[in-house]
């Protein structure tokens, strides 16, 4: 009796939490503002960079690559929102592209367009057409609000579903951890599960419009994840893999999305 009251009780606070994302149409359990998540992002954002080796773009070829790449994946989404009359969706966005020194092979992206690649990533991607696609992924997870599904789930299940400044201030180091692990960029694996297959059919497809419209060929997709796939098979799995599942069918879903995406394929020259 006393789980079905509670259960009554929160039913309308269930609903009221559920939203319908604008660009992909599917309904999100999101608990919190996506305002209050990108004050955190620029907060936890900055922090990252204080304590980790930052490559400046001046003189370095693969930082202003990154850069470069970050600039046209930004340009892509902004054009494809305003296309669409959801340019509101990214106003309060301040884009920033950061590449840091580590063999972690990982990037990700914070709410707010808060971009890190690991410098790991680079002898993976291996080109820069290959190095859109995972930014345009990771974007993708950013602006389809997928990181706050995933808080709002820890939130609930780890610390009752309270508000994210009640959480701050009762449990400030369990509410970084769970927002940086939301993100990809947590230092511990396994706090979450890792982004749902839901989650990283959306970022794969939309991923490839991204990288597409901003000039690269999308189809380097097919023997980057190639390259994914044998470096997981090493005994140090990527970190991009531990939170992003790679399962078997990955590729064939990718060459399902690729004629659509190739529509959107102009080459760019740099």
């Amino acid at each position: 009796m006393i789980r079905k009251m509670i259960f009554i009780f929160l039913l309308p606070f269930f609903v009221i939490a559920c939203s319908k994302n604008a660009i992909t149409g599917r309904k999100q359990f999101k608990l919190l503002p996506e305002s209050e998540l990108q004050n955190m992002a620029t907060s936890e954002y900055q922090q990252f960079l204080s304590k980790n080796k930052v490559i400046t773009s001046s003189g370095n070829r693969d930082a202003e690559m990154v850069r470069r790449v970050g600039q046209r994946i930004r340009n892509a989404v902004t054009d494809y929102y305003a296309q669409k009359g959801f340019s509101k969706e990214l106003e309060n966005y301040k884009w920033e592209y950061n590449l840091v020194d580590s063999k972690e092979v990982n990037a990700w992206c914070m709410p707010g367009g808060k971009i890190v690649v690991y410098t790991g990533l680079l002898p993976i991607s291996q080109n820069e057409a290959a190095l859109a696609v995972v930014m345009g992924h990771e974007v993708s997870h950013a602006i389809f609000n997928h990181g706050n599904e995933r808080m709002s789930q820890g939130l609930t299940q780890q610390l009752g579903g309270v508000a994210l400044a009640v959480a701050l201030s009762n449990k400030p180091a369990e509410t970084q951890n769970l927002f940086l692990t939301a993100y990809g960029a947590g230092t511990a694996i396994g706090v979450l599960l890792p982004f749902s297959r839901k989650h990283e059919l959306e970022a794969d497809h939309y991923g490839l419009f991204w990288a597409a419209m901003a000039g690269y060929n999308p189809q380097e997709a097919i023997p980057l994840w190639q390259r994914m796939e044998r470096a997981a098979n090493g005994q140090h799995p990527p970190e991009f893999l531990s939170t992003h599942p790679s399962e078997g069918n990955r590729i064939n879903q990718l060459n399902k999305f690729m004629p659509e995406a190739l529509q959107f394929y102009k080459p760019v020259r740099n």
